[in-house]
């Protein structure tokens, strides 16, 4: 365990898309990073999946006192696809403990948490139906129920209420939310590429609604078609639904694809290039609005990651996400005049219109070689939104960076400040006990995922805020 305090004031200067601005002076902020440590270590599976690639969702929920993690573990003697089973962690006095490993399951993707303030705790699993020598096929959606307190004992399987029986796959592309305070959930999972179903559950264990959420339509590719939107950061507050992904489709342009393919020997490549957000105003109704293009790269085949998303209390959405220009394996042949950029992007979204727009970090060819990495809101009990993310690259001096950094934003969208993070090993990916999952806003961010300079490897960090 590692304990550290610091005092530092870290000036910058963020980009405004319609202009310059200039970060408010504040007093000199304190954080200390109260605990760092590792978690679990795992055999990577070679399956396309990981412990993070559910992303959009989260593997660390805290309970009043305690905080679990889910973590991924490889079967040595199971092949790929549905090579791994979940387990579940707590940590304790003595440190990270396992509680829960599943014992019949096999899965190939990580399985997220939720968590009620009323002490209940749930893993999403998807378990197989195939059988072992199968590389793929159905899989069954569940949802595993313990309370907070016994974490040991047998758990309560609850099964989605879906519309029909959907055909569901190892390659499930879920999400997990909750809103811990009321006590409900809602579980997205995707078919193919056509849609996703969903399914809300209330407080009281009724699975209350369900449907379907249509993918955009692409209509300007080479061949028109939907638009699978993956990865997704979804939100569920007060029965409102928010859902903000990005375009994950082999891709749609034939002159790229053939180019592609001379690269990498592949008849295939995803584009993951466009920033998609729909909203649903009461979950119940089973309606969504139109889905709106918050952002798009696709003119130079560049590459969009969603990063967070959060509903303030005036309804407000606010999005956060990487985004890279183009595709350099391309420029030369399709779009010579472009130049490369890697920028962490923000924007407020009110009723489906962007109404504030920032970069928060901007690196550009022949200017700042500081990168953005992976980001993550944090919110604290009295509203203030921070960004934690990763910084990679080199400095003006042309020193190399690695390291996390702490953004605040103000309630309209401005910069208030940036300070740098004294952990001993930055966390390059991770989760945090975001509201999302269902876990209270606090002045505690605390991470689970990847450090720098660490293989195989699942940490936690607690850094305490309250100096700020």
């Amino acid at each position: 365990m590692n304990s550290h305090a610091m005092c530092l004031w870290f000036p910058v200067v963020a980009t405004l898309w319609s202009g310059w601005i200039a970060p408010a002076v504040a007093a000199e902020p304190v954080v200390a990073v109260e605990v760092e440590e590792d978690v679990y270590q795992y055999t990577p599976a070679d399956n396309g999946a990981g412990p993070l690639w559910c992303s959009g969702s989260t593997c660390l929920v805290r309970i009043g006192q305690d905080v679990f993690a889910s973590g991924l573990e490889t079967l040595a003697d199971q092949r790929p696809l549905n090579n791994c089973r979940w387990t579940l962690f707590k940590r304790t006095a003595a440190g990270w403990e396992l509680q829960q490993a599943d014992q019949t399951g096999r899965t190939r993707e990580p399985c997220p948490l939720a968590g009620f303030y009323d002490g209940r705790l749930f893993l999403s699993a998807n378990p197989t139906l195939t059988a072992r020598d199968a590389a793929a096929g159905p899989a069954r959606p569940e949802l595993l129920e313990w309370k907070a307190s016994d974490v040991r004992g047998a758990a309560t399987v609850r099964l989605p209420g879906w519309d029909g029986s959907p055909p569901f796959s190892e390659h499930s592309y879920r999400s997990f939310a909750a809103n811990g305070s009321a006590g409900e959930l809602i579980l997205f999972q995707n078919i193919g590429y056509t849609h996703a179903e969903w399914a809300f559950c209330t407080a009281q264990g009724e699975w209350a609604a369900q449907g379907r959420l249509a993918w955009p339509w692409g209509a300007e590719y080479d061949q028109p078609q939907p638009i699978r939107v993956c990865y997704p950061n979804v939100m569920l507050k007060d029965r409102s639904v928010h859902f903000c992904g990005v375009s994950d489709i082999v891709e749609p342009y034939k002159r790229w694809r053939d180019y592609k393919k001379q690269i990498t020997g592949r008849d295939w490549d995803f584009d993951f290039r466009r920033l998609f957000y729909t909203w649903s105003d009461d979950i119940t109704t089973g309606q969504f609005h139109e889905w709106v293009e918050l952002a798009s790269r696709d003119a130079t085949c560049g590459w969009i990651s969603p990063c967070d998303l959060w509903v303030a209390p005036d309804g407000r959405a606010h999005v956060l996400w990487n985004e890279r220009a183009i595709d350099e394996r391309l420029r030369a042949e399709f779009f010579p005049e472009a130049k490369q950029s890697h920028a962490l992007n923000y924007a407020i979204v009110e009723k489906g219109q962007v109404i504030h727009r920032l970069s928060l970090m901007l690196a550009e060819e022949g200017g700042a070689r500081e990168v953005a990495g992976a980001a993550r809101f944090h919110v604290t009990p009295d509203h203030r939104l921070f960004v934690f993310y990763y910084v990679s690259g080199t400095d003006a001096q042309g020193s190399p960076v690695s390291e996390n950094r702490l953004a605040e934003l103000t309630d309209d969208g401005r910069l208030a400040r940036v300070v740098p993070l004294p952990l001993a090993k930055p966390f390059t990916a991770c989760f945090t006990t975001t509201v999302r999952g269902g876990s209270p806003p606090s002045s505690l961010l605390e991470l689970l995922g990847t450090r720098a300079g660490q293989h195989a490897t699942i940490s936690y960090a607690r850094i305490n805020l309250g100096g700020l």
